[in-house]
């Protein structure tokens, strides 16, 4: 294991308590997927007020010490044959709105600098991207535009066939990328765009590890020797995605965490599967992936104001303040740093 035997005191003393907390507050925390986008395109909610609805939005961010938010443009499947590309832009929109609304609070990321700055300045991040090639609607052109809008995110597939690929719902094809796939994750590279593995097909993942020149995550994935679900990776896919120098961000999806009795999927199943990640590939290639308002997430973990309960419990366990700071953040920052620049 790359963390320090169980040393510290139990989960209840308020000593661990306080330390753990000024460790997660101090540290950078990034999350690597949410949904809470589409709330607000729906007229639920604005994520710049806080909310009994949902896992999060801005104000609960800020409560749960998360700095930087990926925010997924998802088009979902009754838009993905027809008016794809208005309802990812309608999505991205939105998320455009809430930085030129809240421009003191929050910032779209376009480069690893509004990271740091935001940190610095107390402000919140958030990161777009989209969750499916149907957003890209087989035109690579559509890619560029979604770069100069501020997309730094391209999880290829959805769980189904797109233009680009199959996604790990098609699995029994056999199927991977599409030439017009190649070229996305090319281009990809070329315009410093992160490629996100979750939902794409066993074979796809393999093609995209054979091509592209950057590290590449797999952003809300838990690890199938533990719960051997399709949408979960298998030893060797997260020694190939390590061997990019990418991240798997463990995800708070219960039936991702549990395959049997999923309703009893807790914040120690989390642990476990970080556990279980980082004796695989080791502590540089593990992060965080909540999945919030895409998932049902675990009792103890039920929205995003929960997140230093993970810090607390990792602190427990004898993970050290150094491998910590890598889970909360440091391995998804390491990685922008040599994508987005």
């Amino acid at each position: 294991m790359a963390h320090a035997p169980s040393s510290h005191s139990q989960p209840h003393d308020t000593a661990l308590e306080d330390a753990s907390r000024a460790l997660h507050f101090d540290a950078l925390v990034i999350d690597g997927h949410c949904d809470s986008i589409g709330d607000q395109l729906e007229g639920r909610r604005w994520l710049g007020d806080r909310s009994q609805e949902g896992h999060l939005d801005l104000p609960r961010m800020r409560e749960g010490g998360v700095d930087v938010q990926f925010f997924a443009c998802y088009v979902p499947v009754p838009y993905q044959r027809h008016a794809p590309v208005t309802h990812a832009m309608a999505r991205l929109d939105q998320l455009l709105m809430l930085e030129e609304t809240l421009e003191r609070e929050f910032v779209l990321v376009r480069r690893v600098e509004d990271i740091l700055r935001a940190k610095a300045g107390g402000k919140l991040a958030g990161i777009a991207g989209l969750e499916g090639a149907e957003a890209l609607d087989g035109e690579l052109g559509l890619l560029r535009q979604y770069y100069r809008l501020g997309v730094r995110n391209l999880g290829l597939a959805w769980n189904y066939r797109n233009p680009a690929c199959d996604g790990v719902a098609e699995r029994r094809t056999g199927g991977g990328l599409t030439e017009f796939g190649v070229q996305v994750v090319e281009l990809c590279n070329e315009l410093g765009i992160l490629i996100d593995l979750s939902h794409l097909s066993p074979a796809g993942v393999e093609d995209v590890l054979t091509i592209t020149q950057h590290p590449v995550i797999a952003s809300h994935s838990n690890a199938a020797a533990l719960c051997d679900h399709p949408r979960n990776l298998t030893d060797a896919q997260m020694e190939a995605i390590a061997a990019t120098g990418g991240v798997i961000g463990v995800t708070f999806v219960n039936t991702f965490l549990r395959r049997e009795d999923p309703e009893q999927a807790s914040l120690e199943d989390v642990i476990a599967h970080i556990a279980h990640i980082i004796q695989v590939v080791g502590e540089d290639h593990v992060g965080l992936g909540s999945d919030f308002d895409g998932c049902t997430p675990p009792r103890d973990l039920a929205d995003v104001t929960h997140y230093p309960a993970i810090t607390q419990a990792l602190w427990a366990q004898g993970f050290s303040e150094a491998t910590i700071r890598k889970i909360l953040g440091g391995n998804y920052l390491r990685v922008l740093e040599q994508v987005i620049g």
